[in-house]
């Protein structure tokens, strides 16, 4: 059973960026898809950005742009990086990974955007 943990989330002013990370007990290689999901105070979990057999990106319209999803050097990671981060950006982090019949998420990391 490969684990997903999340790193890197913290307060920061708008217009500062942070860099998620998520490592992956074995490589991250054995899941299809790697993505990031968020959850707002309030609101339902939506999907941030999407990597599809480590080189096939996708990413919601309000992060496009500003956010990239990445392969770290280890193989056992990705990242996120955010920049021009916005209050609406504030959220639980999750990472997660999928591949046939299973799918894997991580406990979140805090992101904070507030002045």
């Amino acid at each position: 059973q490969v684990q997903l943990v999340e790193s890197g989330g913290g307060l920061v002013q708008p217009g500062g960026s942070l860099r998620l990370s998520c490592a992956a007990s074995g490589s991250i290689f054995a899941f299809n898809v790697m993505g990031w999901y968020r959850q707002a105070p309030g609101k339902q979990r939506e999907l941030v950005a999407t990597m599809a057999n480590g080189d096939i990106t996708n990413y919601a319209d309000s992060v496009k742009g500003r956010f990239t999803i990445s392969r770290g050097n280890a193989k056992n990671t990705v990242h996120l990086q955010m920049n021009s981060l916005k209050p609406e950006d504030t959220g639980v982090y999750y990472c997660t990974g999928l591949r046939p019949g299973v799918q894997r998420w991580g406990q979140g990391t805090q992101v904070t955007v507030s002045p």
